[in-house]
C-alpha cells in the first residue's frame, strides 16, 4: 500500500512499529512545542485548566486523577468496572470508555492524558496519546521494555510534547538533597551505589495456575491483555498480582528502581552500564521443595543485581548493586551500631564518607559527619507543587517537567537492563547502550524488543 493511500490509523500503526522496533540513532534535542502550534491555524490554546483523561483507574490513577483535579476531568478509561465505579461516582461529568484506543479516537478535546495502567500497556498507550499531539503523565517504570522506553523518549522529542513519569519523589526535596550533597563534594568522588527494597510484595516464584475460573462480566479481558499473549482469565492476575508476572509487570526492580535509583541516575549522570549481572533465589515448589523449577512465568522471590558504568566525563567508574525480596547489603564500617537501614533504601559511597538515603531523608554517616558538613547550597529549583501539578505546568508553559522522558527514558532503560539480568542470571550480560544491543548473548538480546500480540502495535 502507498504512503499516500493509507489511512491515519493505519499510518500510525505502521508509525508505532517503527518506533517500537528501536534504532541506534540518537534523539533530538528535547523541545516543547505549544499545543496551539501542534494544533495548527484557528487553534485554541487551553485556557487555565487542561482537560485531562486518565487510562487505568482503579489503582494508582485515582491518586493521580485526586491531585489533578484542579483540571477538567473529561474522560476515564478502564477495564475493569467494579474498580473503576468509584471513580466514575466521583467524576459523572466525565466519558466512560473501555478501550483507549476507542477514547483517543472519538474524544477531540483531551489535552492531556494520564496513564496508570498494568506496565506492559504504558508504551503503546503513551505513543497513541503523543501521535495525537496529547500531553502525557505515565506511571513508573515508563515502559515493560528497554526498546520501548527509548521509543517514548524519541517520540516525545519528535511530537514536542510534555511529559512526565509517575516517580513522584522526583519532585521531591530529598531527591534534591541527595543531587546537592554529591555536588558539593560532601563523601567525595562516588565509586559505589547499592540499593535495596523489601518488595515484591505480591506473589512472585510461583507457577502458572492450572484451573481457570469464569470471567467475570464486569471485566474486558482480552482489552487487559492488550500487547500480551493470550492466556485464560485468573484472578491471580489481576487486579493487583500482575506486577510479579514476565507478561505483564517488571518485578521488584521495575516497581521501585525508577523511584530508589533516580537520584543516583542523576547526581552521577550514569547513562549506559557496561554490563549487568544478576543472581536469583532458586524456585521451588512447596509441595516438592527439592525439585528446582525452571520459571519462565514469573519474577524470583529475591535477586541482587550489579551494574558497571564506566567514566564519564572526568567521574570514576561506577558500581551499582540492587537488592529485593527483603535482602540487604552487609553494613558500612562507617554505620554506627544503632543505624538502621529500613525496608528501602540508597548507599551512596564515596572516597571521602557514605550517604545514606533511607526512613527520614538523606544523611551523611556516620552522624558525626551529618553535624560536621554544612548544608550544601541550594542549585536545584524546588518544585512547589505536586508532581502531577509540575507536569500540567509543563503542558501550559511548554517546558520540561522534572522527569520528563528525556530522563525518565534512560533511566527506566538502566532498570529494565536489569531485569534482562535477573532473565538470565549467572552471566555477564556486555550492554551497548547507544546500539540498544546485548553483545554476547542473543537469546537475552531478543527480549530487548517486544513481541506483541497480533492486531496490537
Amino acid at each position: 500500500m502507498e504512503e499516500s493511500r493509507k489511512t491515519s490509523s493505519e499510518r500510525a500503526v505502521v508509525s508505532r512499529r517503527k518506533f517500537m522496533a528501536g534504532t541506534a540513532a540518537a534523539a533530538a534535542a528535547f523541545t516543547l512545542v505549544p499545543r496551539r502550534v501542534l494544533g495548527g491555524p484557528g487553534y485554541q490554546a487551553p485556557s487555565d485548566t487542561l482537560n485531562i483523561a486518565c487510562i487505568g483507574i482503579g489503582g494508582m490513577g485515582q491518586t493521580n486523577l485526586r491531585a489533578l483535579e484542579s483540571q477538567n476531568i473529561v474522560a476515564l478509561c478502564d477495564v475493569d468496572d467494579v474498580l473503576a465505579a468509584p471513580v466514575y461516582n466521583k467524576y459523572p461529568a466525565a466519558a466512560r470508555y473501555h478501550d483507549y484506543r476507542k477514547m483517543l479516537e472519538k474524544q477531540k478535546d483531551i489535552d492531556g492524558v494520564v496513564i496508570a495502567t498494568p506496565d506492559h500497556m504504558h508504551a503503546v498507550q503513551a505513543l497513541a496519546s503523543m501521535e495525537l499531539g496529547k500531553h502525557v503523565y505515565c506511571q513508573k517504570p515508563l515502559t515493560r521494555l528497554v526498546s520501548e522506553a527509548r521509543a517514548l523518549r524519541l517520540a516525545a522529542a519528535k511530537y514536542g510534547v510534555a511529559t512526565q513519569m509517575g516517580n513522584q519523589g522526583h519532585s521531591s526535596e530529598d531527591y534534591r538533597l541527595v543531587c546537592e550533597y554529591i555536588w558539593s563534594g560532601a563523601i567525595g568522588r562516588v565509586h559505589e551505589v547499592i540499593g535495596w527494597t523489601d518488595r515484591a510484595v505480591w506473589p512472585q516464584g510461583i507457577d502458572r495456575p492450572a484451573d481457570k475460573p469464569k470471567l467475570p462480566k464486569t471485566l474486558k479481558w482480552d482489552l487487559f491483555l492488550g500487547v500480551a499473549p493470550e492466556r485464560p482469565y485468573h484472578p491471580v492476575y489481576h487486579p493487583f498480582s500482575w506486577r510479579g508476572w514476565w507478561d505483564f509487570g517488571t518485578g521488584a526492580l521495575g516497581d521501585m528502581g525508577c523511584h530508589q535509583l533516580d537520584s543516583a541516575f542523576a547526581a552521577l549522570h550514569l547513562g549506559y552500564p557496561s554490563w549487568v549481572e544478576a543472581s536469583i533465589s532458586t524456585f521451588v515448589k512447596p509441595d516438592k521443595f527439592w525439585e528446582k523449577v525452571d520459571n519462565k512465568e514469573t519474577f524470583p522471590q529475591a535477586a541482587i543485581v550489579a551494574f558497571q558504568f564506566p567514566e564519564r566525563k572526568g567521574l570514576p567508574p561506577v558500581k551499582l548493586t540492587w537488592y529485593d525480596g527483603g535482602l540487604k547489603p552487609p553494613r558500612p564500617d562507617a554505620f554506627e551500631p544503632n543505624r538502621r537501614m529500613g525496608s528501602n533504601g540508597v548507599l551512596f559511597i564515596g572516597d571521602k564518607g557514605v550517604l545514606m538515603v533511607s526512613d527520614g531523608g538523606p544523611r551523611l554517616v556516620p552522624e558525626t559527619a551529618m553535624q560536621a558538613f554544612p548544608k550544601p547550597p541550594k542549585t536545584l529549583k524546588r518544585i512547589e507543587t505536586s508532581h502531577e501539578l509540575n507536569w500540567v505546568e509543563g503542558c501550559k508553559k511548554g517546558e520540561n517537567p522534572g522527569s520528563h522522558f528525556g530522563h525518565a527514558g534512560p533511566l527506566t532503560e538502566m532498570v529494565l537492563l536489569g531485569n534482562l539480568a535477573v532473565r538470565f542470571p549467572y552471566q555477564k550480560l556486555e550492554w551497548d547502550g547507544e546500539a540498544m544491543q546485548i553483545t554476547n548473548h542473543a537469546e537475552a538480546n531478543d527480549y530487548v524488543r517486544p513481541h506483541y500480540r497480533e492486531g496490537w502495535g
